[in-house]
């Protein structure tokens, strides 16, 4: 799995792993990128909906590869 953590912005992972996604723990197969929320304002949690931008959020970027 890649892990992008967009400067200013979202959390990109992209793997075909079922990934736990959902308040109450069940997961779903997500296929390609799937981006989640880091400022915390998203109205669509734990997915980006974008507001990062309008709430004007800042935080450094970085790349992982997770084996």
């Amino acid at each position: 799995m890649k892990v992008k953590i967009f400067e200013n912005g979202p959390i990109a992972l992209d793997t075909e792993d079922e990934v736990s996604v959902n308040l109450d723990g069940s997961t779903e197969k997500k296929a390609g990128p799937l981006f989640l929320c880091r400022c915390g304002q998203s109205s669509t949690k734990p997915f980006c909906d974008g507001t990062h931008r309008k709430v004007e959020f800042r935080a450094p970027g970085a790349e992982l590869d997770v084996g």
